[in-house]
């Protein structure tokens, strides 16, 4: 027998379900959950009961039992500052990804779940590239403020998959390439890999870099900071705003880009204006990180479900098609990279990393 995996990974108003037999796959399914339903719920993790019921359900479906899993894997929640691997998830990981100081983000509810499945079954639960990394740059973590330092909360997971992938494609070494990477979904994160190490990237979860289909983005701090004291909104809808309600569904009321595309399509200059906004800042971005590794880039890599907007692709190919190459690779790698980089462990070919000793170090590892 081999190892059986589950994997959970939660989106804003969807969950990513997936089993793998060693590194076969067995099956995967995606749970949309209405937004009049998910909107109800002001913290993610209100949701927990909501989406727990949801997967036992599908489990019941496709006859699964439970204690035949392994272990419990999902996608990493919003937690301290470590280096990418492989992690047994632990209370004071779940602690840290629901205080909300390292940003907010559904996937916490998944960390959970595993974790609850698994001391229910007695099973190991794994999280695979935690979106908070510390390898940034030590300059990169300076946001202007002393009290306020920029950290990298982002989608990790995908990002090195798709830069491993095409790497692999390419015939070349990860450790070696200069590359930038916009992963475009729910939210926008671009990031720069410089020889194997994720360098610099905007905070895609608390309101910094390009706005998306539902994060506000950067925004200009003086009228943010008035908005704030202006009694309209509590310090949660606020937090709200800026992750799950801002951006393009503040703007037009969608999340969807093939509904968007059909509005831009049926004479919608409100849908059209707002996505070429978007597109605008997410050029941006690339160009600020192109010349923060001082032009030498190898690759652009356009990745996550809104690189199959040819659209909005061929926006970004207008601006940013000088600096280097643009590859596109659309949707996500992640319920596999989950799977092979517990496997990876479980098998011995990797070191189980230690979530609870990394987070007691340096939130950065600098030059």
């Amino acid at each position: 027998m081999g190892y059986r995996l589950l994997m959970i990974n939660m989106g804003s108003t969807s969950t990513k379900l997936g089993v793998y037999e060693d590194t076969n796959f067995v099956w995967q399914e995606t749970l949309s959950h209405p937004r009049e339903v998910i909107s109800q719920y002001l913290k993610f993790m209100d949701q927990y009961d909501y989406r727990m019921s949801a997967i036992l359900d599908v489990l019941k479906e496709k006859g699964e039992e439970l204690p035949t899993f392994a272990a419990f894997v999902s996608r990493g929640g919003t937690v301290q500052p470590v280096p990418g691997g492989t992690y047994r998830i632990t209370e004071k990981m779940l602690e840290d990804s629901q205080s909300g100081k390292f940003g907010d983000h559904p996937c916490n509810i998944g960390g959970q779940i595993a974790y609850d499945l698994g001391e229910k079954y007695g099973k190991p639960a794994f999280t695979v590239d935690p979106p908070v990394c510390n390898e940034m740059w030590e300059e990169a973590t300076y946001s202007g403020l002393p009290e306020i330092q920029r950290i990298a909360s982002f989608q990790q997971l995908n990002h090195r998959a798709i830069a491993k992938k095409y790497c692999s494609e390419q015939g070349v070494n990860y450790d070696e390439q200069n590359l930038i990477v916009a992963h475009m979904g729910g939210g926008v994160s671009v990031a720069a890999h410089c020889q194997g190490k994720i360098r610099d990237v905007n905070n895609a979860l608390a309101g910094d870099g390009p706005f998306a289909l539902e994060r506000s983005g950067g925004l200009p701090v003086g009228s943010l900071i008035n908005l704030c004291y202006s009694n309209q909104y509590t310090q949660e809808e606020m937090l709200r705003r800026v992750n799950g309600r801002g951006g393009m569904v503040a703007y037009i009321g969608l999340v969807d880009g093939r509904e968007i595309g059909k509005r831009i399509d049926a004479g919608d200059k409100e849908a059209e204006m707002a996505t070429r906004a978007m597109a605008y800042q997410i050029a941006k971005e690339i160009g600020a990180l192109s010349a923060a590794m001082k032009g030498q880039v190898d690759g652009i890599i356009l990745t996550a479900g809104l690189a199959y907007w040819t659209y909005l692709v061929d926006l970004l190919k207008e601006r940013i098609g000088f600096l280097a190459p643009v590859y596109v690779y659309p949707g996500e790698n992640e319920i596999e990279s989950l799977a092979f980089g517990v496997l990876r462990v479980l098998n011995g070919e990797e070191q189980e990393m230690n979530y609870d000793q990394e987070a007691a170090k340096e939130d950065h590892l600098g030059l």
